[in-house]
């Protein structure tokens, strides 16, 4: 048996086994502890996470960002190209069904979410005059474990800042090469020169970025997906009778073209959903760490919209135009299947549409694991390690371009998994903190 076949056999049972299991499991513990926080809050998150938006906001510097801009570092990160290829990959191995079950487990993420958040804003601190935080910081303090701890900050500075790029950067190389012919290497140098700029300009700058390039890609692909749905209107109920329909019986969604159980339904949107709006994976915290908030409760409402945006409302348009468009063959998956759709919807047009959406996409998911990893990096080594650092990410940038990513996209997912299981066992093991502070804001802070 090759490396590929072992590391693949791994994530398998990793992912549809074990983290299926804890990551839902942590949701719905957390949206019980809380008394279903994303129901009973969701318009106070809405309004905490959007009241303040401004394309020119404060610029942020050693003590943070504003509420806003870390919600948009989160995004930038959350919505890739998992939301271009994750929909279809789900919808092609486990039925239109699929769908409903990645809703479900945004929902329960929803809980999970606000917790990291709040926890990430309660252990924060200092580190050479930077405001910074995230899992490691929570687990070492909370849970007093170095060792966990620092196995986080290593499996996150593999999984996102290095693979998780490469992967990244390769997504943008092949899109561009199939729409305009560009050779993948120079659509490399171009885009590891892009991402230094930002990378040189730290956490004013990245927070300068997201807060302007999310909500401009996000409505752009929005609109796009809108059209389509417009120009398809008949086909958009029976989209959804086929997802309602497919999450209990998959087989009559879609008059047996994909083969498929209940199980594979369930086990598809679960995953796929989870690793998309990246719920309990311990990433997004470090962008709500440095958020500057007058109670750590408010950043967990701002969160909380991260994962309806990304899933609820960016993943559920590309599933629905895939339905719609006529796309699904029971052949074709991945980001083939969201090109196809989309040429359906858009004609040619729809093929460069896809492209660009998916550098926005992939681009600024490149700047928000980064700002991840660097987080990571401070913990470990303190600023003096950050040139050596965004010097390897910029190295793998332009080498993702150029390989072919099977065994990456497969290690990604591994270290993926590493990360994500020290981040679960502290925050089951903080739920309480989680609990306290959102009575505290809830009893002494709250406008009534």
């Amino acid at each position: 048996m090759d490396l590929l076949s072992i590391i693949k056999n791994i994530n398998y049972y990793l992912w549809n086994y074990i983290l299926i299991f804890l990551l839902c499991g942590t949701g719905i513990v957390f949206t019980f502890a809380l008394k279903f926080v994303q129901v009973r809050k969701f318009g106070a998150s809405f309004k905490k996470a959007f009241g303040g938006i401004s394309l020119k906001g404060k610029k942020a510097g050693n003590e943070g960002m504003s509420s806003f801009q870390a919600l948009a570092t989160a995004i930038a990160a959350q919505v890739g190209t998992g939301n271009l290829a994750g929909a279809a990959t789900a919808i092609a191995a486990g039925g239109p069904g699929a769908i409903f079950w990645m809703w479900v487990s945004a929902f329960f993420g929803m809980g999970t979410i606000f917790g990291e958040a709040v926890l990430a804003q309660t252990y924060k601190e200092k580190v050479d005059g930077q405001i910074t935080g995230g899992p490691a910081y929570y687990i070492r303090k909370g849970l007093n474990s170095k060792f966990l701890a620092g196995f986080f900050s290593v499996a996150i500075i593999i999984a996102l800042g290095f693979i998780g790029n490469m992967v990244q950067a390769n997504s943008i190389g092949a899109a561009f090469s199939k729409a305009w012919h560009v050779p993948a290497i120079v659509v490399g140098i171009v885009v590891a020169a892009l991402a230094g700029l930002i990378f040189i300009g730290g956490i004013g700058r990245i927070a300068s970025v997201t807060e302007k390039v999310v909500p401009i890609m996000a409505l752009l692909y929005i609109i796009g997906s809108v059209i389509i749905l417009i120009l398809n209107a008949e086909n958009v109920g029976p989209a959804f009778r086929m997802i309602f329909v497919g999450a209990f019986n998959p087989k009559a969604a879609t008059g047996g073209l994909i083969g498929v159980g209940v199980k594979e339904a369930v086990r598809y949107g679960v995953a796929r959903g989870l690793f998309s709006n990246e719920a309990g994976m311990g990433s997004t915290p470090h962008a709500h760490a440095v958020a500057k908030v007058k109670h750590p409760s408010e950043q967990g409402l701002v969160a909380i919209m991260g994962v309806c945006i990304d899933t609820f409302v960016i993943l559920t348009l590309t599933a629905l135009v895939i339905l719609t468009t006529g796309a699904l063959d029971g052949k074709t998956t991945g980001i083939e299947l969201t090109q196809k759709a989309f040429i359906n919807g858009l004609g040619n047009f729809g093929s460069y549409f896809i492209a660009i959406a998916l550098f926005f996409f992939a681009f600024s998911t490149i700047v928000g694991w980064y700002f991840f990893g660097e987080a990571n990096v401070k913990y470990l080594f303190g600023t003096k390690a950050l040139p050596i650092y965004r010097l390897i990410v910029l190295v793998f940038i332009v080498l993702g371009t150029t390989m072919e990513v099977k065994l990456v996209w497969e290690l990604a997912d591994t270290f993926n998994a590493l990360m994500v299981l020290p981040n679960v066992i502290a925050l089951l093991g903080l739920v309480g903190v989680v609990k306290e502070s959102l009575k505290d804001y809830e009893e002494n802070h709250e406008r009534k």
